[in-house]
């Protein structure tokens, strides 16, 4: 996750999470992926149904599911331990999380326990009564998919009025006084309507947007043809290093970010450099700090039937189950090989991303995205569109 607006516009300075000692539990949320004992932020899948059926949905989410969900008590236990364990966030995600009629309870009891409870929806199920419901339990944040503009988005959900639904679930959350972003997955079929995007976020004054780069994994490994090659995704970055610092010079502060292809924050920084921004050291010491890639140690994944995996992308290493052992036993169980190997990628990694000069920023990028295509675990991720002369090979 690379803080396009923090870094590139000077946002945040390299002393702002050294003052809170750069520990999860002192961080204000915005300073969270610069902590330095890194305790996972935690994706729980609450449900595989879902109302639409996205062409990239990363959990082949299905209605009706199948496999059981864990129980509203048995959902208690997991967050009774994430918060023992000093897990920060917990992430309610999909299949579509609103679907479970328990997820305010859930939400409210994870506020209970001092974590930041997060949604991550489609939007269409957040009507008035719901997003105050939502926000009287305390939320932080709703993240709700927003995959172009009218045409595009249908089409990438599968289901006309998917749209206006999601803008109706994004008006309703914000009215109920709820921080309230986009998010926006990046491909051929949709890049051309990120201007569009950003004309949105001004028009109806959305203080927050991620973009995220494609990941191969569920339905979206069908896409790989669809995704941007290097050239065209580095057009893209520069468009949104653009239009984010438009917004801000507008007065617009708007929290801008590229998710899910680390090498984002070599490539801001080189930018920096070419056009002598006094920040760029700073913000590299910011890079250092995040770290890169955090699969299996600043984010984990729990998913509907109790199954952890290192991130929510990877769902073809299960690591444990919850309804047999605690996640935060799991997450240290270094008996497990694997595991213990993603707890030090940059030792692993191969090839290119074994002599890049910038792998204490980019850690290694995707693991689960250079499996797809390379069939090896340690393999290069293949999105990576820095040159060789750029990571100094």
């Amino acid at each position: 996750m690379i803080g396009i607006s923090k870094l590139y516009l000077g946002q945040v300075e390299s002393s702002d999470p050294l003052r809170y000692g750069r520990q999860s539990e002192k961080l204000p949320g915005h300073l969270l992926q610069f902590s330095q004992d890194k305790k996972p932020v935690v994706v729980w899948n609450v449900t595989a149904r879902c109302n639409l059926a996205c062409q990239h949905c990363y959990a082949f989410s299905e209605t009706p599911a199948s496999s059981p969900d864990l129980s509203t008590p048995e959902g208690m236990i997991l967050i009774d331990d994430l918060s023992a364990f000093g897990s920060p966030v917990i992430l309610f995600s999909g299949g579509e999380p609103l679907v479970r009629p328990d997820l305010p309870e859930l939400a409210e009891y994870a506020v209970s326990k001092k974590m930041r409870a997060v949604i991550s929806t489609n939007g269409t199920l957040i009507t008035e009564q719901l997003a105050s419901r939502l926000k009287a339990v305390g939320l932080s944040y709703v993240g709700i998919s927003l995959d172009g503009l009218k045409e595009a988005h249908d089409l990438f959900r599968r289901q006309k009025g998917a749209f206006d639904g999601a803008l109706r679930g994004i008006r309703n959350s914000r009215g109920a006084g709820i921080k309230t972003g986009l998010r926006f997955t990046i491909t051929r079929h949709n890049a051309a309507d990120i201007p569009g995007i950003f004309d949105l976020i001004e028009k109806e004054n959305i203080p927050r947007v991620c973009f995220y780069h494609l990941v191969y994994s569920g339905r979206g490994s069908k896409l790989q043809a669809e995704d941007l090659d290097h050239i065209e995704t580095r057009r893209v970055v520069d468009l949104i290093i653009d239009r984010t610092s438009d917004l801000y010079r507008k007065g617009k502060k708007i929290e801008v970010l590229t998710v899910d292809n680390h090498c984002d924050g070599p490539y801001l920084y080189l930018r920096m450099l070419k056009e002598n921004n006094p920040h760029a050291e700073d913000v590299m010491k910011l890079l250092i700090m995040n770290g890169g890639n955090s699969t299996a140690v600043g984010i984990g994944c729990v998913s509907w039937d109790g199954t952890v995996y290192p991130d929510q992308f990877w769902r073809n290493h299960p690591l444990g189950n919850v309804r047999k052992q605690a996640f935060s036993r799991i997450w240290h169980d270094l008996t497990n090989s694997l595991m213990a190997q993603l707890k030090d990628k940059k030792k692993h990694v191969t090839g290119r991303c074994a002599a890049c000069r910038f792998l204490d920023v980019c850690g290694g990028n995707f693991r689960a995205r250079a499996e797809a295509v390379t069939g090896n675990i340690w393999g290069c991720d293949p999105a990576c569109y820095l040159t060789d002369e750029e990571i100094g090979i």
